[in-house]
């Protein structure tokens, strides 16, 4: 497969799932995470929403072709990383996207992560169990 010649670049991240996204104009609507099919990837509905909610947003969607390389975390972190990149690609390609892409919050990095496990403790918060006798 031949890349493409101009595409809009975003980052996004959540979690430890980080994706590089690259949206390419005058598009099919095909989208690819990973070189499958995002339906492939992402096999459940809601997981698939999430990613094409930004086109959906900005009324853009079977316009743009999709391309996202994504790496850790989990399936649900994935998409929503892919979804952070999606929607700053977007602006990049028009910042008139700006105001429908903050109000949905599609433009915040979700800042939660895993907290530490502690020495002296069995997990982040969990104390060993305690004994009188």
């Amino acid at each position: 497969m031949s890349e493409p010649t101009h595409y809009y670049y975003g980052l996004g991240r959540r979690k430890e799932a980080s994706a590089k996204v690259r949206i390419i104009p005058q598009g099919s609507g095909k989208m690819t995470v990973n070189g499958k099919e995002m339906k492939v990837y992402f096999p459940t509905f809601h997981l698939q929403q999430s990613v094409n909610a930004p086109f959906m947003a900005t009324g853009t969607n079977e316009k743009f072709d999709l391309v996202a390389d994504v790496e850790g975390g989990g399936q649900r972190g994935q998409a929503e990383s892919v979804r952070l990149g999606v929607s700053r690609a977007l602006l990049e390609f028009n910042p008139e996207y700006r105001a429908s892409l903050k109000k949905l919050g599609f433009l915040t990095r979700d800042p939660r992560v895993r907290e530490r496990k502690k020495y002296g403790h069995k997990s982040a918060r969990r104390s060993p169990q305690w004994a009188k006798r």
